[in-house]
């Protein structure tokens, strides 16, 4: 293609980006939307693909300047979709470990809390910082701070393959890869205001630092006291990376560990290999242990959940296998099944784990073309995943949800092998059929992965998980019902329990012995609510019952009232011993009380 016209196209592809961004920011939410797929424009959608289309050509057909340009594009693109709630003015999104990250960067900003007495006060104090400085609220300051710290991803990904490998090719092949976003799975990790998955966006930072030292460390580059630069760039963004969520630094740790001993054999075994010549990791890894080691053994939070993990993998009924069991039953009752969710949610991260374990065997075989010094990084990180896999096996046995945030981990390293293991795999092709033939193929399977990964950036009804969009008459009910409801009073939820939005609207230290809930139980009993005893379905005579539209969307249309009835949900509203206090399209208050109070 002439330059002129590749200039053109290029072009075109960020007007599409623009357009599509304009196009969803004029059509914001107007209610609770069950999917941000279905609720965002289609116009949208077609310029994001398109622009997904030219970016993933060019990265595959052009090198040099042009190619980085399409890496660009294909960032920004799937920047803006990360970017959605933030662009269709979400009041906020999450209602789990969200809104208490809402709460605490309330408590930073209301001063009833400070950053150091957070275990990982990161993700807040940067929405904080944007709060203050942009005068900016609070819950869209979190939104964009995802954003932010989403970014590194993309950019860095391609950045630690083009100093490994030096192949314009992978660089190619390892930022498609990053635009699909593998980390994310949706079952401990997720996109949005979560501290664990957000810092796995920053993993490849620390990779790119460390990768960096080992290969370009000469005496010249020294600061005072004769440390290196880079050295000390791998501790810093170690730190920064505490700072957003530990347990993903500890994985950090772990890596390092492997690699020093991998550098450790090597030199015992080879008298001339490149990683003799590599700068060790020895050093980073003990003061990366142990900065974690001093950070945590104060925080009551850590020893709480490393107990809980002890007890998880010797408890009986404890476990991923039961609670797999459990969600399959669940899935088959409303139509679906275990093996339909995990086509949705991991085919296309099963089909890049087994390419790179596929190229990891032809390595190891020696049918591979690589050099040594690319061969070396690829043990590295080969190497790390032997103690990473290891961790993972037991969480699985311990705590399923550590695991699944275990494999997050994982896939940031897939992520970078698959990279050179696809550009290999296509380098093959070509010579099985053509250069450009190859090249053709190889752009219609990964946009065909890009678009099945795209559809699980987000839970939605696809995965049996409707968006947890918060709305502002949501918000606005909840805040109105604190305000104004009895404080003696619990709250009890229909599906979802209400302590969470208490931590967003309220925080979650300004008084620690507030609470909305009685005896623990955040929403009623299914059972005896579907009985139409709604004064039986809570352990209290008198409660606030709570409904949203997330509430009946999720019991109602996604579980299919597998847990709720529709018509025990109308007869609370000529029950005698229940009031409607408050109702607005999102979000409705009922008084329950039993007749004899």
């Amino acid at each position: 293609m002439r330059r002129s016209v590749l200039n053109f196209v290029l072009a075109i592809g960020f007007f599409a980006v623009a357009a599509g961004i304009l196009v969803a920011r004029g059509a914001p939410a107007s209610g609770y939307e069950s999917s941000i797929y279905l609720g965002t424009p289609q116009a949208t959608w077609v310029a994001i693909g398109f622009a997904l289309a030219i970016a993933v050509g060019t990265v595959l057909s052009c090198r040099g300047p042009r190619q980085a340009v399409g890496i660009v594009l294909g960032g920004t693109a799937m920047t803006a979709v990360v970017a959605l709630p933030a662009i269709r003015n979400y009041r906020f999104t999450g209602m789990g470990d969200a809104l208490t990250h809402l709460g605490w960067t309330r408590d930073f900003v209301d001063g009833a809390m400070y950053p150091h007495e957070l275990f990982y006060p990161g993700l807040h104090s940067i929405a904080s910082v944007f709060h203050l400085a942009g005068g900016i609220p609070l819950e869209r300051s979190i939104l964009l701070t995802v954003v932010f710290l989403f970014v590194p991803f993309v950019i860095f990904v391609p950045l630690v393959v083009r100093d490994v490998t030096g192949s314009a090719a992978a660089v190619g092949f390892a930022a498609i890869a990053s635009w699909m976003i593998l980390p994310i799975n949706n079952v401990a990790t997720h996109m949005g205001a979560h501290t664990n998955s957000n810092a796995l966006f920053l993993v490849p930072v620390v990779i790119f630092a460390f990768v960096a030292y080992t290969r370009r460390r000469t005496d010249l580059e020294t600061l005072p006291l004769g440390i290196s630069p880079l050295g000390a760039l791998i501790f810093l963004t170690g730190a920064g990376l505490l700072l957003v969520h530990p347990q993903q630094m500890v994985n950090v740790v772990v890596m390092l560990v492997a690699i020093s001993a991998v550098q450790f054999l090597a030199r015992r075994r080879y008298e001339d290999h490149p990683i003799r010549h590599h700068a060790p990791a020895y050093a980073h890894a003990i003061s990366l242990g142990g900065l974690f080691l001093v950070w945590a053994a104060s925080n009551e939070r850590f020893r709480d959940a490393f107990a809980g993990l002890i007890y998880g993998v010797f408890a009986a009924d404890i476990g991923a296998s039961s609670e797999v069991d459990q969600r399959g039953g669940s899935l088959t009752e409303i139509g679906g099944s275990i093996g339909e969710l995990f086509v949705k949610m991991f085919l296309v991260s099963a089909l890049v784990s087994l390419v790179v374990g596929l190229f990891i065997l032809l390595t190891w075989l020696g049918r591979t073309r690589l050099d040594l010094e690319t061969k070396s990084f690829v043990t590295y990180f080969v190497g790390a995943l032997v103690p990473l896999t290891g961790m993972f096996l037991v969480y699985f046995v311990g705590t399923p949800t550590m695991a699944f945030r275990q494999v997050g981990f994982i896939f940031v390293l897939l992520t970078i092998l698959s990279g050179i293991a696809l550009a290999h795999g296509v380098g093959w092709l070509s010579g099985v059929i053509t250069s450009p033939g190859a090249s053709a193929v190889a752009s219609l399977v990964l946009g065909a992965c890009l678009v099945l990964a795209l559809l699980t950036v987000f839970s939605t009804p696809y995965i049996y998980t409707p968006t947890q969009h918060v709305t502002d008459q949501q918000f606005s009910g909840y805040e109105s019902s604190f305000e104004h409801g009895e404080e003696t009073t619990p709250y009890a939820g229909f599906g979802f329990g209400v302590e969470r939005y208490g931590h967003g609207i309220h925080g979650v230290e300004r008084d620690p012995n507030v609470t909305y809930t009685a005896g623990g139980e955040e929403v009623v009993d299914a059972d005896a609510f579907n009985d139409g005893n709604y004064t039986g379905a809570y352990p209290t005579d008198r409660y606030y019952f709570v409904v949203t539209d997330y509430d009946t969307t999720r019991e109602l249309e996604v579980y299919d009232e597998l847990h709720h009835d529709e018509a025990a949900l109308r007869g609370i509203e000529t029950d005698s011993n229940a009031n409607k206090f408050l109702s607005n399209d999102q979000y409705t208050l009922y008084g329950v009380h039993n007749g004899s109070v």
